[in-house]
């Protein structure tokens, strides 16, 4: 996952075909202290992304070579990097199009300069905000966690169920630990997937269903209080 940093000097990738506006955004964003690299068409683009790894994405709507919606497709595939778009486009299916296919947010031309750096500002702190929770998911706590009959020493790298050890993998366990430390709280196969393997989610990818079963196994019936979040991911019943 790339890191992100709010602070001016963040690497920004803009993707804009219209030179002249292209030429204003990058003299406003350098002007705030970002770092601006400039593509004027999809493949470029792409190409761009790959070697820079930007800490933000703005990326226009109509390209040449290749869409900025085909482009966002290619970056979501391998990427979580924040992909502000921007388009002349208004109708309201357009927009849900680009937000379902992975935009964070969208700013409709014409736009004001000071709009468009008040949303990059935005974006990377939100990005930010969410890597630093992560971060703490990966590092955990050291305290030794209770759910019902299931004991869980992180110290002593030990779970236990009536007091029975447990035969979990690192994985399975680091799914368990994060889990019991946060009940209630559903969690995306995307996040566990960064959370816990420290790789980034690519659609298709089974492994975290696959552990999460093989988890469920190995609680009996306490694997039932994971429960699965239709459309999102997962999470651990808040009672045991």
């Amino acid at each position: 996952m790339t890191s992100v940093h709010a602070e001016p000097n963040a690497t920004i990738l803009l993707v804009e075909d219209a030179a002249d506006l292209a030429r204003v955004i990058v003299r406003e964003l350098r002007a705030e202290g970002y770092d601006v690299r400039h593509a004027a068409d999809g493949v470029t683009a792409l190409e761009m992304h790959a070697r820079l790894e930007p800490d933000l994405v703005i990326l226009d709507w109509v390209l040449p070579r290749l869409d900025g919606l085909e482009v966002l497709r290619r970056i979501r595939q391998k990427d979580v990097t924040p992909v502000l778009m921007l388009t002349a486009r208004d109708e309201e299916v357009d927009r849900v199009i680009g937000l379902e296919v992975g935009a964070d947010d969208y700013l409709t031309k014409p736009f004001g300069m000071r709009e468009l750096v008040a949303r990059v500002r935005a974006l990377l702190r939100r990005i930010e905000h969410v890597e630093q929770i992560l971060e703490d998911d990966r590092t955990g706590a050291g305290a030794a966690l209770t759910y019902g009959s299931l004991c869980l020493d992180p110290q002593a790298y030990r779970a236990t169920r009536d007091d029975a050890p447990l035969d979990l993998t690192r994985i399975e366990f680091e799914l368990l630990h994060l889990l019991l430390r946060n009940p209630g709280r559903a969690f995306s196969r995307a996040y566990l997937l960064d959370a816990v393997w420290g790789e980034t989610y690519v659609t298709g990818d089974r492994s975290v269903d696959n552990a999460i079963l093989r988890l469920r196994r190995k609680l009996g019936d306490l694997g039932g209080a994971i429960e699965t979040v239709w459309g999102v991911g997962y999470r651990l019943r808040e009672d045991a």
